[in-house]
């Protein structure tokens, strides 16, 4: 009987050995791969956001790249919100901002921002004279029950929103999950994401918000989850304001001569 038993105790010791060394070669093998697609979908919602793909469209790669041609990637310092010396293909904003020698600590907010990477991934497009079509901005922040990644694109007066998406987040499919659906999303183009003073306006609030020249800073509320739809209006007026992308904005409007 302890022989069985020991034999028992071995052999499964053995399979989970051999399992676990099989999972890990095959993690460490798909890595690349997987970081790579991980990649793909940013760029594809930076794509939707912008308006050069639409929900449900399934594009390739190459596709990927044809329609991202118009867009120039520009790695920032945030907190001036002049260019930085960066290569953008090989910047990931993501591991800046838990890296604590590429990062700071956020001042308090209420989007659960944590730690501000010192440079930040943003997409500009440019007409054929160089003035602002609109840009496409990264946006994370907490929801329910974690972080929200997406991007927000303005247009070139850099205060009407053009699109927004999110690639990443774990909210509760048919409630918070609805920052994925398309006929809420297509609720925020055209609205207004700054007051007269330029300050962030844009609210989610409790049921429909009515036309857009009824309601111009207000979006229609996400049913039975009114935590998730707080923490989108945290997070878009974070990034747009002074301790995210409002001394790029501020940059911009000097440039571009918006008010």
């Amino acid at each position: 009987m302890q022989g069985s038993v020991g034999y028992n105790l071995a052999f499964a010791a053995a399979v989970c050995l051999v399992c676990a060394v099989v999972v890990s070669s095959a993690a460490v093998a798909l890595a690349d791969r997987q970081q790579r697609n991980a990649a793909l979908d940013r760029q594809r919602n930076v794509l939707l956001a912008a308006g050069f793909a639409g929900d449900g469209e399934s594009l390739e790669a190459e596709a990927v790249a044809a329609r991202s041609a118009p867009i120039t990637p520009v790695v920032l310092t945030l907190s001036t919100g002049g260019a930085a010396a960066v290569d953008p293909a090989g910047f990931d904003q993501r591991a800046a901002s838990i890296d604590p020698a590429r990062s700071t600590a956020a001042p308090d907010n209420a989007a659960g921002i944590v730690r501000l990477p010192n440079q930040a991934l943003v997409y500009e497009v440019r007409d054929e004279a160089g003035r602002l079509d609109f840009v496409v901005l990264p946006v994370e922040g907490l929801g329910l029950w974690g972080t929200l990644y997406g991007f927000v694109a303005l247009e070139g007066d850099l205060r009407t929103i053009r699109g927004l998406t999110f690639y990443e987040h774990k909210e509760t499919p048919g409630l918070g999950g609805e920052v994925d659906n398309p006929r809420w999303k297509a609720r925020w183009p055209g609205r207004l994401a700054f007051d007269d003073d330029l300050n962030p306006a844009i609210a989610v609030v409790k049921g429909p918000a009515g036309a857009v020249d009824e309601a111009p800073h207000a979006i229609d509320g996400l049913s039975g989850a009114t935590i998730t739809g707080r923490g989108v209006t945290n997070l878009v007026r974070f990034w747009l304001g002074p301790d995210g992308f409002g001394p790029y904005l501020a940059r911009l409007r000097e440039e571009e001569g918006a008010d």
